[in-house]
């Protein structure tokens, strides 16, 4: 049997010819070749069948009474239902005007009397083929149109819900704030009381109740940090960004000041690379590298010191490249001016984006589990106790925070019990009149 033959539910070919020995012929040949056929003696007699069912070809005499070939092709292609179905001449008329005219009025083919039936079934093939393809372009394209249509609501559907996000982040990071600032006045309240307490009563007070006014004390101090915490938090995402070029170099320092006491009681060793010049607010970059180098002390593995290492990769994204910038403290490459360095002070706020800084905080403490390594950046995400390590569980979160306002994104690779290491990327700016961009000098 054809492989293109159709199953009885299929559609069939409809043959039209004033003549019934050439209907009989075409007809058994079709068949034979497992094709379902249908024949009509006339015009009249096919327009009244294809009015019950279409046929996926026509095979159409052109010399028949009444209407013959050319018209009733004509008044198929112009009717919406039938414009499509190929139509295949079958005439005597070898003139190349009539074969033209066939094909103007819309026939896909031509075949000539007397007709082989090896040729007639070969071109019924080649044209089923198309059909059935066009078929299947036809089914696809619809499948296609659907799933963008499906895709476009879907699209919608996620920006709908994105903006809801947004807007009850945005009431979320309010509400904390307002909550955060109108805990802060009954909490300072109660700490002054009980201080008052401990000071009145000194002496006083048998040892269980110096130990409650104790607990007290560390509950509000705990309290304390968290209220400010949320307040940070909250605050990253609440107020304006304002930004202006920062030497990495100066913040870094500031915040080893701020971690004097930290860095020396844990005997921690802090080391770093040449730092760049970065635009970005002073306030967020601070406690994004305080946080880290923070959290790189307090995390350390008992009886070992912590080493911190902060490290720099440059990121040109113009050129597909990344390479390390060297901590050599020169400016010198061969012989050539190292195009990554330059003072700070010859950086201005006339800046484009062309790549991005690459910072890394290194330490040799616990390390964390790889499947912790999304959680950990999460509000209230805790992976020890607060006895065995204190923290609010925010740090992290408001980090997160900082970079993503800052345009980059950041990221933990780690192996327990070996170290941690944090990355997190800023953008590299360019100034108008340079070509690359400079990390600044120390």
């Amino acid at each position: 049997m054809n492989e293109l033959s159709a199953d009885p539910s299929s559609k069939y070919i409809l043959i039209v010819d004033d003549q019934p020995n050439n209907l009989r012929l075409l007809s058994t040949t079709l068949m034979d070749a497992g094709y379902k056929v249908k024949s009509a003696i006339s015009s009249q007699m096919a327009l009244i069948g294809l009015q019950t069912a279409l046929p996926e070809l026509i095979l159409l005499d052109i010399m028949m009474p009444d209407m013959n070939g050319y018209q009733l092709c004509q008044q198929l292609k112009a009717n919406t239902p039938t414009k499509d179905i190929p139509v295949i001449f079958l005439s005597a008329l070898d003139d190349e005007a009539d074969k033209l005219k066939a094909f103007e009025l819309g026939g896909v083919d031509y075949i000539t009397k007397p007709f082989k039936t090896q040729e007639v079934l070969a071109r019924v093939k080649n044209q089923l083929t198309l059909v059935r393809q066009q078929q299947r372009i036809n089914e696809q394209n619809l499948q296609l149109l659907q799933q963008n249509l499906r895709l476009e609501q879907l699209n919608i559907e996620l920006v709908q819900a994105n903006t809801e996000l947004l807007r009850s982040n945005k009431d979320l990071e309010e509400f904390a704030y307002i909550a955060a600032h109108d805990l802060r006045s009954p909490l300072q309240i109660i700490k002054a009381f009980t201080y008052l307490l401990s000071q009145k009563y000194q002496g006083v007070l048998d040892e269980k109740a110096e130990l409650y006014i104790t607990r007290i004390v560390e509950a509000g101090n705990r309290m304390e940090r968290l209220i400010q915490d949320l307040l940070n938090y909250s605050r990253i995402g609440t107020k304006a960004l304002e930004v202006e070029p920062l030497d990495c170099n100066q913040i870094l320092q500031q915040v080893l000041t701020n971690l004097q006491t930290e860095i020396e009681s844990s005997g921690a060793a802090i080391t770093h690379e040449e730092l760049p010049t970065v635009v970005g607010n002073a306030t967020q970059l601070t406690q994004l590298f305080q946080n880290l180098i923070c959290n790189a002390i307090k995390f350390r593995r008992p009886e070992v010191p912590p080493q911190v290492k902060i490290s720099l990769e440059y990121k040109d994204c113009r050129a597909g490249i990344a390479r390390e910038v060297e901590n050599s403290g020169s400016t010198d490459m061969g012989g050539e001016q190292n195009p990554l360095m330059m003072p700070a002070e010859r950086q201005t706020c006339q800046y484009n984006r062309v790549g991005e800084w690459v910072f890394g905080v290194h330490d040799n403490g616990i390390g964390i589990k790889p499947e912790d390594f999304e959680r950990i950046f999460l509000v209230f995400q805790r992976l020890h106790t607060s006895e065995e390590y204190p923290g609010t569980g925010i740090g992290l979160a408001i980090c997160k925070k900082i970079v993503e306002r800052h345009g980059g994104h950041i990221w933990v690779e780690s192996d327990p019990d070996l170290g941690t290491s944090f990355y997190f990327t800023l953008s590299i700016t360019l100034l108008h009149d340079s070509e690359t961009p400079r990390a600044s000098e120390k």
